[in-house]
């Protein structure tokens, strides 16, 4: 069926209210409005779906959240009976239309017979982990878009364990929803129906207590905070997102006395009036926070997307100013804290092993080797650091203590299989008390990591390829750079080649090919002779492909250098 087939069955269809219609009646002169439209579905992956809102078979829209949740119900039903007992949990955030959409799908599960626990209102993404873990759910579904900007939306999908869904998974839901029709194929039962009946269950301040209970057990070292409660001040903000709640109350548990909540931030709202991108690794974002820190004296600032499952924090640098600390550098901090303070406290596993993706720096895995810590490479995606941290621990060969991304994702704990911006809130929290009270910021703290681990320099770049054509450009570039392998990158030697998708590593100088233990995702990877590592991948829920420079040298400015060097190669990619 063309676009404009599917439009028009679309305009015909009785399931579109007046004001859908109306809607597509506006764009029926603009073919290319129509075309991106219609031109193909949201593709359903490991991370779900998302798209910008608006009514269209490649958008976010009550339609499109009711194909997607009768296929996942059907591929639910397949498990047998044991399994559509234990029912699905739903979370949603902040966004326009999110509580509308997990409604629906709670109202679709209960029309194919699967009962769904609900939040009461908007939480964070690892809330739903823990329920569906904490409840003995089948599956989850969170109504978010993360950061994205404020024309979006998404559908994040879950499995028992409480990780976002296995491959095997995601591919027998998007089977079925190219074998169901996106409107006559679905069950329903409506919500206020569906409720009374029995088949939703709300969940509220009940699973609130349950999960700060596990979230206030990864404090290591409260001591350090009470004696610095008096004095020690930060600003936290939420981004008008769904960390409003519960954030400020595990750090006031904590023993946190004064959290300085950005007011203007803390109201909800999925237009987020006070920012261009409600995204914590953009600076631009903390204006507000920088203001209020400034005003009352605090030294750290923090902040959580709106679903809450990441943060990004500022401190002040040498000059007094605030700066933004990277994702690999928060990480790199928390990693060396969260070792350290288990040292001191006893509680640090013999096994002890830490977790990271093969785009996240080398730094990290310098720091365990110092600490005698077990360190392991993931693809990008908690679905896989979870499945790593099962395996690993199912086998005796190591127990988790951190996972974490350079995109500002941190996992601590045994109750969530997703980043977790609750948890990292409080561990950064209690890690920047243990460094006031030594008398530095936590500027002052990376400074001695780099010191006594060696001087590293990450940037990654986002290659935007908007439109149509998009995906096609996206494809081209890596088959492209498979079929013409650089030998050298800006001026430098390529060592070493990884395809991460055949999993075949090749050392240019030799030809020789070794097959390595990960495989199966489009990702590409050069190591240069300088000890840059070089990564290319293409996002799996934006029309971008990364670019991510992973440097390392004698000195501060030699890292600075080659970051600046292989960025002119990275951006070259784009024409």
């Amino acid at each position: 069926m063309s676009y404009r087939e599917t439009y028009e069955k679309w305009l015909a269809s009785p399931a579109l209210s007046a004001e859908e219609k109306a809607e597509l009646q506006s764009i029926a002169n603009n073919e290319k409005e129509i075309e991106s439209r219609f031109f193909a579905p949201l593709e359903f992956g490991t991370a779900g779906l998302r798209g910008t809102m608006c009514v269209g078979l490649h958008n976010m829209n009550i339609h499109v959240i009711r194909h997607a949740t009768q296929a996942f119900a059907q591929v639910i039903l397949a498990e047998g009976p044991e399994a559509v007992k234990k029912g699905v949990a739903v979370c949603f955030d902040c966004r326009n239309h999110s509580e509308e959409f997990a409604h629906e799908v709670c109202a679709v599960m209960a029309g194919n017979g699967i009962p769904s626990r609900v939040m009461e209102s908007l939480r964070p993404t690892p809330e739903l982990s823990f329920a569906i873990r904490e409840y003995g759910c089948i599956a989850g579904v969170n109504v978010t878009a993360s950061h994205n900007p404020k024309e979006y939306n998404g559908y994040k999908v879950y499995w028992a364990d409480g990780a976002q869904l296995p491959p095997h998974h995601a591919d027998a839901i998007a089977k079925r929803m190219e074998q169901n029709d996106v409107f006559t194929s679905v069950k329903r039962l409506p919500y206020e129906e569906a409720v009374r009946q029995g088949f939703v269950t709300i969940m509220g301040e009940e699973t609130d207590e349950k999960f700060l209970e596990n979230v206030l057990g990864q404090a290591t070292d409260k001591a350090v905070v009470a004696r610095v409660a008096d004095r020690f001040k930060m600003v936290y903000t939420p981004f008008h997102g769904t960390g409003h709640k519960l954030i400020p109350e595990a750090l006031k548990r904590l023993g946190m006395k004064h959290v300085i909540c950005v007011p203007q931030q803390m109201v909800l709202d999925g237009n987020f009036p006070t920012v261009v991108s409600p995204n914590p690794e953009n600076p631009e974002g903390f204006a507000l926070a920088i203001e209020l820190a400034d005003k009352e004296g605090a030294d750290f600032i923090l902040g959580s997307d709106p679903d809450a499952d990441r943060i990004g924090i500022m401190v002040r640098g040498a000059d007094g100013k605030f700066i933004v600390l990277s994702g690999n550098q928060t990480g790199v901090l928390l990693l060396d804290y969260v070792i350290g303070a288990k040292k001191r406290m006893g509680t640090l596993p013999e096994n002890a092993t830490a977790l990271k993706t093969i785009v996240t720096t080398e730094m990290a895995r310098k720091v365990c080797e110092v600490n005698g810590v077990n360190m392991f490479d993931t693809f990008t995606g908690f679905k896989f650091m979870a499945e790593k941290k099962n395996a690993l621990e199912q086998s005796g060969e190591g127990k988790v203590i951190f996972s974490y991304e350079e995109s500002y994702g941190y996992m601590m704990g045994d109750y969530v299989r997703d980043k977790d911006a609750v948890t990292a809130s409080l561990v950064a929290t209690e890690m920047a008390a243990y460094y006031y009270d030594r008398g530095m910021t936590l500027y002052d703290a990376l400074q001695e990591l780099y010191h006594k681990y060696g001087q590293y320099g990450e940037k990654t770049l986002n290659l935007v390829m908007p439109g149509l054509d998009g995906l096609q450009k996206m494809a081209q570039l890596m088959k492209d750079l498979r079929e013409h392998p650089p030998v050298d990158i800006a001026g430098t030697p390529v060592t070493l080649r990884r395809d991460y998708s055949t999993g075949i590593e090749e050392e240019v100088a030799t030809g020789r090919k070794t097959e390595m233990e990960l495989k199966g995702s489009n990702v590409l990877k050069y190591k240069l002779s300088d000890g840059t590592d070089l990564v290319v991948r293409p996002s799996g829920t934006e029309p971008k492909v990364k670019v991510y420079i992973l440097a390392q040298g004698a000195t501060r400015a030699e890292c600075d250098q080659k970051v600046a060097q292989y960025e002119v190669w990275a951006k070259a990619l784009q024409k």
